[in-house]
């Protein structure tokens, strides 16, 4: 897949012109379910009135998957079959994938997954990455790993797992997998590995199956971490009850972390994350089962049963990849919005956010394909992952 250069062009309008009207997108999958607050699904569609174009940064990857700016110019890239590709400070992608990876599964859903880098990266040279680790006796499970890159960008040492979800899964699907530093700790999102009879561990506090963890660069669970001296309960957890997050950030004006989780048939989930919080899968669910059966109680009255409220959600889906709040100064207008990738059906979704509440929506890049991650470079520009065969990334400026 080649891209050319690409202009979409965005309904003339004022800057972020607001509508009284969702963005046009298809009927729900379960009309029935009646939001907890107004502004929690399909909010106004927010136009941002200008032209954006595509550029192709790199193109020929495998399913590139995560992406983490280099000081100074040049990315890395993971490709999902299991390399990491450094992108030059000129542009170019290094032919040679980055050598010193560990063994990992690159089947279905599971394989080389998020990259990032350590606040510390300038000094240590560490970075952070995720992967779909195999086990001895069968199975696989999301990992974690902190190592140090090379100098000259060619070869990873020092590889240690600082987390490894457990127990291990006969299913390679649904691994979560964002990995978010944060200071001094980090967070992993993994997911409850999709089956009937494993989704079911998103509510047990001895596995880490639909969790988010938050441990130290070495792999200790955090000081203060919410479930520490409980029993049967892994000290490494952080929030519960989740299906599949493949969106993290930490919101740059609060501090806070926000995911984004995938629902069934409907129901993805952007959700403000709190310590010890149960986000309710698969209990409940602002969406259906594939086959159009309820999910567990058949309702969706999240805090009558004990759970937390996402602050949104969508029905029909967007299949959430990575999420970023903008900081830059290419998007004026953009500033501390939510911007999602989308891979069906395949679009950068930008939410508007008045505190804790999206005000406004917008669907952008809708005919570039799946979009699996999205960053901000070091110049306010925007980079963006093509999940395919041949994927790609691109570089989203204003047109003018």
């Amino acid at each position: 897949m080649k891209y050319a250069l690409f202009t979409a062009m965005i309904v003339a309008a004022p800057a972020l012109a607001q509508s009284n009207n969702p963005v046009a997108q298809s009927a729900s999958n379960v009309p029935e379910f009646t939001p907890a607050f107004p502004e929690q699904t399909r909010a106004p569609e927010s136009l941002s009135g200008i032209e954006l174009q595509t550029t192709e940064v790199a193109g020929g990857l495998s399913h590139p998957w995560g992406i983490a700016v280099l000081p100074g110019g040049g990315y890395l890239v993971t490709e999902r079959s299991g390399q990491l590709r450094v992108i030059d400070a000129d542009g170019n992608l290094v032919e040679e994938p980055v050598s010193g990876l560990p063994d990992l599964l690159a089947e279905q859903q599971g394989g080389l997954l998020d990259v990032e880098l350590a606040p510390d990266f300038a000094k240590t040279r560490h970075i952070y990455f995720t992967y779909s680790k195999p086990h001895p006796e069968g199975g696989s499970s999301t990992a974690a790993a902190r190592a140090t890159l090379s100098d000259d960008l060619t070869a990873l040492s020092d590889v240690v797992d600082i987390f490894v979800q457990s127990p291990p899964s006969p299913n390679p699907m649904h691994y979560g997998s964002r990995v978010v530093p944060n200071g001094d700790e980090i967070y992993v999102t993994t997911g409850e590995h999709f089956v009937p009879q494993e989704r079911v561990f998103a509510q047990d506090l001895d596995k880490t199956y639909g969790k988010i963890v938050r441990v130290t660069a070495d792999g200790d669970a955090v000081e203060g971490n919410p479930f520490i001296g409980q029993d049967d309960a892994l000290p490494e957890i952080f929030s519960y009850g989740h299906r599949n997050i493949q969106g993290a950030a930490i919101r740059p004006d609060t501090g806070e972390l926000w995911a984004i989780e995938h629902g069934p048939a409907g129901g993805d989930e952007l959700n403000l994350i709190a310590p010890g919080e149960n986000y309710g899968w698969p209990v409940v669910s602002y969406g259906e089962n594939y086959d159009e059966t309820p999910v567990g109680t058949g309702g969706a009255d999240h805090a009558a049963e004990g759970f937390t409220e996402p602050r949104y959600y969508w029905d029909p889906v967007i299949a959430p990849g990575g999420m970023v709040f903008y900081q830059g100064d290419v998007f004026a207008d953009w500033q501390g919005d939510v911007l999602i990738g989308s891979l069906n059906p395949g679009a950068l979704v930008r939410l508007e956010m008045d505190g804790n509440t999206v005000v406004g929506e917008e669907r952008l890049l809708n005919d570039v394909g799946r979009v699996r991650d999205v960053a901000v470079d070091a110049d306010g520009s925007l980079l963006v992952l093509i999940d395919a065969d041949d994927g790609a990334v691109l570089r989203v400026t204003p047109a003018n």
